[in-house]
């Protein structure tokens, strides 16, 4: 009796272990439970999305605007300008007042030649490199950055082989009076500035002419015209450029009209060679 009673005990137990397992979800071939977490051995040990995206990189750190400043090209002052030494690079913040015509040279691209001014003094662009819709856009008072190479040819101080960015801002000089220092050494603190000069008599430039069409009269109508004026007790030698003011303008036609002894008032800038050698751009007949 007592060995059938334990039997049937053990059984018993054995009935209730099963059926207490019946109860778990199978891992092997009973399909999962959708709404239940993957076991930590069944959790990818990252996701795609995670394996794929690079560690975070710190953001650049924005340059200084001293650092800008250092890259900037800063013009000089004109005095600066005056002291550099010949053949050495400058640059300048100036204002156009007046242009020779653009022409191409050597078939590439286009050339002029500007005069250019700041409050302190003028500058002479000696054939500068421009496109023909960047010289039209260059008109009078224009201010312009230029950076070239201080130049020098027969006394004229230029700047040659340039290049120019235009800015904002707008300068028209007034022609400053010379006529007081005409001749004396201090007219060549005026070195491509816009001038006056006043009451000057038209010289005789030679059997009796008033004027003559190139230096030595080789020329023609239409070529630059050279007329002498007394002034201040001597005899100086002053251009019409035709380049700058052709034969259709009012002034060419007005020098052309000139006669020996006529008492004038001019206006152009102080070209140089080998010595003031003015470009006459206006003038006025007493």
């Amino acid at each position: 009796m007592k060995k059938k009673a334990l039997a049937s005990v053990l059984a018993l137990g054995m009935t209730m272990a099963l059926a207490a397992c019946g109860g778990q979800t199978n891992s092997g071939t009973d399909v999962p439970n959708p709404d239940a977490a993957p076991s930590e051995a069944e959790q990818p040990a990252e996701t795609p999305a995670e394996a794929e995206q690079p560690a975070e990189a710190e953001a650049p750190e924005a340059e200084a605007p001293e650092a800008e400043e250092e890259n900037s090209v800063e013009a000089m002052s004109y005095a600066d300008y005056v002291a550099a030494d010949v053949d050495t690079q400058v640059t300048v913040e100036t204002y156009v007042q007046a242009k020779q015509g653009w022409w191409e040279k050597d078939g590439v691209g286009g050339v002029a030649t500007f005069y250019t001014q700041d409050e302190d003094g003028g500058y002479f662009l000696y054939d500068m490199p421009c496109s023909k819709e960047d010289y039209d856009k260059l008109t009078e008072g224009t201010k312009i950055l230029v950076t070239g190479y201080k130049s020098e040819w027969s006394g004229e101080v230029e700047i040659i082989d340039a290049t120019f960015e235009i800015e904002d801002g707008s300068y028209i000089a007034a022609p400053t009076d010379v006529t007081a220092v005409y001749g004396t050494d201090a007219i060549a603190d005026y070195m491509n500035q816009k001038i006056s000069i006043k009451d000057a008599v038209v010289a005789d430039k030679g059997d009796g002419a008033a004027f003559l069409y190139k230096w030595d009269g080789s020329g023609t109508q239409g070529d630059d015209i050279y007329f002498d004026i007394e002034l201040n007790g001597a005899t100086y030698t002053v251009t019409v450029e035709s380049y700058l003011c052709g034969p259709d303008t009012d002034l060419y036609k007005a020098v052309e009209g000139l006669k020996v002894g006529d008492t004038v008032d001019l206006e152009g800038f102080l070209y140089w060679y080998e010595g003031a050698q003015p470009h006459v751009t206006g003038i006025g007949v007493k």
